[in-house]
């Protein structure tokens, strides 16, 4: 009830009003049935529109921080992610990306949209970065057609490390749905995973017309925070 008046009476409005989105192939999410968004990630207001977009519940996945802030912030974030119907993943074992897609596989089981991110975290400098397998696992297991979401400038309308994001029309593309059931007896063959997770990531590319780059973003970002070695001089 709550995630219906959120949507449809609260937020839902405010947002179409302000952002007025331009959105371009939601017909092609299926008005029933399991379904996998795999959505490019540029910004944290991602997981906003897409789901006030689609008409149907769209469930992501979260790092259980968001639904632990403090304050009155802390106190808006987590209403908004369990209005949405987000649900929080404890990222800090070995074992929390198979709790990731244990989680998702419900969700499509139950006949109902799983939201993903293939990519694993939010681009670093608004490329398009290497996909992770777990989409194509989700996709083999479930046998849910693939809808490749490409965001193409939320990053401009709240660039990371930006609370207020500015008021600026929202551009969204949904792709065909992608149909990999002919690889359902290939599941857990590394080589086939590794081939569907980049056809995602080839119509992610396509539709957003990014820079594609095959290293994980994750990778990348380790490498800017990481303290460069200090050279200790030596005496000629």
């Amino acid at each position: 009830m709550f995630y219906w008046l959120l949507k449809y009476v609260v937020l839902g409005p405010v947002l179409k009003c302000l952002f007025r989105p331009d959105v371009r192939g939601l017909d092609h999410v299926p008005a029933s049935g399991p379904v996998i968004l795999a959505c490019n990630h540029l910004s944290f207001s991602d997981s906003i529109f897409t789901p006030l977009l689609v008409k149907r519940r769209v469930t992501f996945v979260a790092k259980a921080e968001y639904f632990t802030g403090k304050g009155i912030k802390g106190w808006l974030m987590r209403q908004f992610f369990v209005s949405t119907g987000t649900i929080p993943v404890d990222r800090s074992g070995g074992k929390a990306a198979r709790a990731a897609l244990d989680t998702q596989l419900r969700v499509l089981r139950s006949g109902n949209i799983a939201g993903i991110y293939p990519e694993g975290t939010r681009s670093p400098d608004g490329r398009l970065y290497r996909g992770k397998t777990g989409v194509a696992r989700l996709a083999l297991e479930s046998g849910a057609p693939v809808v490749p979401v490409a965001l193409l400038n939320t990053d401009e309308i709240q660039p990371t490390g930006k609370l207020i994001p500015k008021i600026k029309r929202v551009k969204v593309r949904f792709g065909e749905p992608l149909d990999f059931s002919r690889y359902a007896s290939s599941l857990g063959d590394r080589f086939v995973e590794r081939a569907v997770t980049d056809e995602i990531m080839y119509e992610l590319m396509t539709l957003s017309g990014r820079e594609y780059v095959d290293v994980y973003a994750a990778s990348l970002k380790t490498a800017i925070v990481a303290p460069t070695p200090t050279r200790t001089p030596v005496n000629d």
